[in-house]
Parts: C-alpha cells; structure tokens; sequence
C-alpha cells in the first residue's frame, strides 16, 4: 500500500521535472498540439477537411493557410502521442543549438518548403504524359511528422554519427536512417502521408546542405526580435533560449553556415573591391609581430586605446596639412581617421619610405568620388592606403 502512494506521487513530480527540463519553443509547440486535440475531440471535430494540406484546394484556391494548419492537427490521440514524444528529444536539441526564436524560424521554413516539394511533386505525378496519379491532389495530409521527419534529417547531419539503429533492431549508415524510417513506417502503419514523409526528408536534406542560406536572416535578425518589448515576456521565461544558444556553435547548422550578416557581407565586399585597386607593400620580416597579432590587412578606423600607440607631436601638422585647403572644424570621426593614419606613420619601419602614388591612382580616386584627395595623401606621408581610409572616413 505504501509503495503504491509513492508511485502516485512520484508521478506528477517526474512529468513536472520532464516538463520543466524541456526548452521553451518545443513545450510550446505540444502544448499547442495537444491543446488543439482536445478542443476537437470535445466539440467532435474529426473532418479535418478544411485544415489538412490538400493540393488541389492549395492550387485551385490558394488555400496557403493549409501549410501550417496542417502540422498543429492530429486524426487520433496515437498519432498525436508518437509525434510529440518525437519531437520533445528532437526539438531540444536543435533548440539548445538554435534557440527558440531561431527554432521557429527554421520550422516555419521546414513547412514551408515541404509544402512546396509536395505541391511540385503532385503536379509532376497528375499531369506528367505517360501515366497520371489524379489521386495526390485529394490526399488530406495532416499531423507534425512531415517537420519531424527534416528535423530527424538535420539532427543525423549534426549527430556526426556514421550509423543508427532503426527501433534497436538493426544498424544503418547515417545517411540511410531517415530513408529507411520512411519505409518502415510506410509498410507497418496506415494511413500514411508517402509525399508528406518524402519532402519532409527532401526539405531537411536541402536545409543541411544550405540550399536555403540565402533566406536564412543572421543573428543580429533574431537578436532584434528577442529585443523586442512584445517579446519581452517569453524571453524572460527561465526555459527560453537566447538566439545564441547555450552551445559554441549556436550559429544556424548547415554544411555551409553563415555566420555574418548581409550588410556586413556588403561592406566586406566594398572594402574588397576598393583595395583591390590599391598597390600592395611588400612586408619585410621585421614585422612578423605586429602581423601575428593582426591577420590580414584590414584595420578598424577607431581602435581602442589600449591597441593605439603613443603620438606625438606630428599629429597637429598631420591635421594641419588636411585641412589646410579649408578651414572646416575636425569631425570626431575625421579626428579617428587622422588618429589611426598616424598611428600607422608612427609604426613604419625606420629607414623605409612609401611608395608614392602615381597620376593614374590619384585620377582613379578622384572618379570614385573622392575630393581632397592630393591633401589626403600628403598627410598620410603618401601611403595610398591611410589616404584611403581617410577619404573614406571625410567621405562618411
């Protein structure tokens, strides 16, 4: 008797520690599932007609909001029970990786793009000249597995795993483990979405191998919305994930991650294209150092200033020789600029002059824009690169 009170007490503890320990986006996303199920089950709703995927409603209609309807209704409660028990290791793992915010992205895209291969896939098998299968366009398709099913894709690709057991069974290659679930649950169950299971699988398959990078937003997208005050309540929820993740790689995980924003890509490619017109010095050996501590040629224009060295008193002739065709107060950020040109005058090897700039470069600035160029470049003591920077500073 004793031991029977134990157990029943010890079951709503385990399904609260189950509950509590799951992360934010994937207990919303059963709760929503299951609460859904409910509602139909007590008002007797069991059609499901005007919320499945249905192609032909989809094509003749443009019924798009099927799409997502689709993956929030279930037919039974087993169908319900094996889909969310599904997703509660899957969708946490990805979160942890994605964070919340990013999770829902990815599977609103996951719906998305399944829900197009579907409707390609259908056509193709209507209309196609040797042999027609009218019957997909009336297939009602309902339930999360076609989600499930890129997921499962996308945690393999992550897993690095060289093979899987399918149900303890057997072992697969990796690869495999999806296709072969597809068949599985194809031969053991009815009433089975064929098309629904193979462009989830296709959907996941073209996400890890960043077909779907060019739609993905960057961090800073998903940073801006969990700043949002209309979001402020679930990010402060202790279960929400920060966009970030907990988890080093919390970038969005395909073969070909990205890790950087549009907007810094174009502004990578400008500064790309820009010096690619500028000569390039040769680097003696002396200065290994300084170039182990900074890859590459970039630079930033506002260096911090435990990164600057000393000046001296070149910095007011330096500035009186840019301005010395104007008599226009220094801008702060002019005033960073003429800083860091200094800075890099400061630093040059002693012995070592630069390369004067021919007439050729100077008229190349001149038609990209550029004014003051002549001056820019005799402050800089002729290096074509700090004018650059200069110029471009004055220009902003």
């Amino acid at each position: 008797m004793r031991s029977n009170i134990v157990s029943e007490a010890g079951l709503p503890t385990r399904f609260k520690q189950w509950w509590e320990g799951m992360p934010f986006l994937t207990s919303v996303v059963v709760a929503v599932c299951t609460a859904i199920y409910l509602v139909c089950l007590l008002i007797g709703y069991d059609s499901f007609l005007e919320v499945c995927f249905l192609p032909s409603a989809v094509i003749s209609k443009f019924q798009v909001y099927r799409v997502f309807t689709s993956i929030l209704f279930h037919g039974s409660i087993l169908h319900l029970v094996f889909n969310m028990m599904a997703l509660v290791p899957l969708g946490s793992e990805l979160e942890r990786v994605m964070g919340s915010i990013r999770l829902l992205y990815v599977i609103v895209l996951l719906a998305t793009t399944s829900a197009i291969f579907h409707l390609l896939i259908t056509l193709i098998a209507a209309f196609n000249p040797v042999y027609s299968y009218n019957h997909f366009m009336d297939e009602c398709a309902i339930g999360f597995s076609g989600v499930l099913f890129s997921m499962i894709v996308i945690e393999t690709s992550l897993s690095g795993v060289q093979s899987r057991s399918v149900f303890g069974l057997f072992n697969v290659p990796a690869k495999l483990y999806p296709w072969m679930l597809l068949v599985v649950f194809q031969l053991l169950m009815t009433n089975i979405s064929l098309l629904g299971h193979l462009c989830g699988i296709l959907s996941g398959f073209a996400y890890t191998y960043g077909l779907f990078n060019f739609i993905i937003p960057g961090s800073s997208f998903f940073s801006g919305i969990e700043s949002a005050s209309w979001l402020s309540t679930c990010v402060r929820r202790p279960k929400y994930i920060m966009c970030t993740g907990g988890d080093p790689s919390g970038y969005i995980p395909t073969y070909t991650t990205r890790n950087t924003t549009s907007s810094e890509s174009m502004a990578g490619n400008m500064w790309t294209n820009l010096s690619s017109w500028m000569p390039r010095r040769e680097v003696l050996p002396q200065s290994t150092e300084e170039n182990s501590r900074f890859p590459g040629r970039g630079r930033t224009l506002s260096a911090p200033q435990s990164e600057t060295g000393p000046t001296n008193g070149n910095d007011s002739s330096l500035q009186a020789r840019l301005l010395e065709s104007g008599n226009s107060p220094v801008h702060p950020s002019s005033q960073e600029a003429i800083d860091a040109g200094q800075q890099r005058i400061n630093r040059r090897q002693p012995g070592i002059e630069a390369t004067v700039p021919s007439d050729e470069e100077i008229q190349k600035l001149l038609a990209m824009g550029f004014d003051k160029v002549e001056v820019a470049i005799a402050a800089a003591d002729g290096d074509l690169n700090v004018a650059v920077e200069i110029l471009m500073t004055l220009q902003g």
